[in-house]
């Protein structure tokens, strides 16, 4: 019987698996662009089409369930993941631990360094959160007008926001991308952090210098008004009238996922680490604020302030302030704050699946190959069809998934670890979506910041420079691992 069926299916044509393609794009464009709706229904009605070419094909409706199960099974691990950090991110508000970091992360600000200071506390902030959209929402938001204050390049100061935002996006395991990157090419998180580590070092350094230099350049001393700052400073610190209890143990919790992370801990128990001591170390030191009801409250809904304190916020603080408060850490992680994303992910793992099974994927891939000689040819197809993706699917989750779900195979073939494939999705789809003014990122970015991308986007270093940096160093090299994770030997390559 299963033979039988497997007589009845044939290879797709190559313009039978572009209309797949050209079906998920078009209604992710009218969607996104002309309807400004999320991507998850657009992208559902791709999975449609998937499905229906599936049957074209001769594929049976079982088969093709199984195929989306076994596309969302790929993915489950990052679910789950997305979930926990969800879980983190309201405890450790209510527990007053990212509240600290944000606090001690504002007391290394000087005019001098502003540039420098604003990406390395937009980068502090992103780790800690995992989230490049949160950062750019509410430090960016206040950096903006620090920046305007200082007399500094707001076009400049744009583009450090994005540096550091993005690095923390990238790097930070509690990230959706840092997540989704490497359950498409079939790792895990910590070894694809560590492999991303030298290229992205390289290019958060050269970033640091260019902005040390035009910072120089900026700022031409005098007194600068950081009222804003000690504002929002003293609204984060009940010692001052604020709201939480800032205490520099509150950044146990990050150190310690940090170290676990450097030990080789698996994800799972190396976060659930850093919510079991944030939520003692809140217990400790938020008093009524942090209570087992609340943890269990937030953790699963969200951080919110309640109704006296943000009447208090809002009597007591300038509206920018306000703003940046709230939007900071008001209706902030929870499991629920995830589902989007887990959703997103969920559905876009259907689509992929579908693609798989039915090798309308490969039919493609097999006509992409035969323009790539070597790995660093490989990679190089994988970090432009990234920048396409986010062009023509504009949104940044299918910038990963689709390339992803493309190249995975032919990376195996070529004898390549899967952390190569996860490296070249994120340094090139994860940074580059923030470019494109109609992806999503771009849209959000330029109605958050009041600044067009043809503004910040020369001055976003780290975002353009990060899939160049991958590039050179896929071509010298250093990044490229065999499947035994040692350094890639022509040798090792399967033909």
């Amino acid at each position: 019987m299963n033979e039988e069926k497997k007589t009845n299916h044939r290879m797709p044509k190559v313009w039978e698996a572009l209309i797949t393609l050209l079906v998920l794009v078009a209604s992710l464009a009218i969607g996104i662009i002309k309807y400004g709706v999320d991507p998850h229904v657009p992208m559902f009605i791709g999975v449609v089409a998937a499905a229906l070419m599936a049957m074209r094909l001769g594929y049976k409706w079982d088969e093709i369930e199984k195929s989306m199960m076994d596309g969302i099974y790929k993915a489950l691990q990052s679910c789950c993941i997305l979930i926990i950090v969800g879980i983190l991110i309201g405890v450790w508000i209510n527990a007053g631990v990212v509240p600290s970091m944000i606090y001690y992360g504002l007391k290394i600000l000087n005019p001098a360094i502003f540039f420098i200071a604003t990406v390395i506390i937009c980068s502090i902030t992103s780790l800690a959160t995992g989230t490049s959209w949160g950062t750019m929402g509410t430090m960016g938001v206040a950096f903006m007008g620090i920046g305007y204050g200082l007399g500094m390049s707001q076009a400049m100061t744009a583009g450090a926001i994005l540096s550091g935002a993005y690095f923390g996006d990238k790097m930070s395991p509690l990230s959706d991308t840092t997540n989704l990157a490497p359950a498409m090419a079939g790792t895990d998180v910590m070894s694809h952090v560590k492999a991303m580590l030298l290229p992205t070092v390289v290019t958060y350094g050269i970033t640091l210098v260019t902005f040390g230099v035009l910072g120089a350049m900026q700022y031409h001393g005098g007194d600068a008004d950081m009222s804003r700052v000690i504002e929002f400073s003293n609204a984060l610190n009940a010692a001052n009238g604020g709201v939480f209890n800032i205490n520099p143990i509150l950044l146990l919790p990050p150190v310690i996922v940090i170290v676990a992370v450097a030990m080789k801990v698996p994800a799972i128990p190396g976060i659930t680490l850093g919510i079991l001591s944030g939520a003692v170390l809140g217990l400790i030191f938020q008093g009524d604020m942090c209570t087992l009801g609340t943890l269990f409250d937030f953790g699963k809904s969200g951080f919110t302030f309640g109704d006296e304190t943000l009447a208090m916020l809002e009597s007591t603080l300038t509206p920018d302030t306000f703003y940046t408060m709230t939007r900071l850490l008001h209706d902030t992680g929870g499991i629920m704050g995830m589902m989007s994303s887990v959703s997103m992910t969920i559905i876009a793992m259907m689509f992929g699946g579908i693609m798989e099974y039915t090798h309308q994927l490969e039919v493609i891939v097999n006509q992409l190959k035969k323009l790539v000689k070597g790995p660093a040819g490989l990679v190089t197809l994988t970090e432009v069809t990234c920048v396409v993706s986010n062009a023509v699917m504009p949104e940044q989750y299918i910038s990963i998934v689709v390339p992803g779900s493309m190249y995975a195979d032919e990376y195996r073939k070529m004898g390549l670890h899967p952390t190569v494939l996860s490296s070249a999705l994120e340094g090139a789809g994860t940074v580059t979506s923030a470019l494109i003014p109609w992806n999503t990122c771009g849209v959000f970015i330029s109605d958050t910041l009041k600044m067009g991308v043809g503004q910040y986007g020369p001055w976003a270093f780290f975002n353009w420079l990060m899939p160049i940096i991958n590039l050179v160093c896929a071509y010298v090299g250093v990044t490229l691992k065999d499947l035994d994770n040692k350094p890639f030997r022509k040798k090792a390559a399967k033909v």
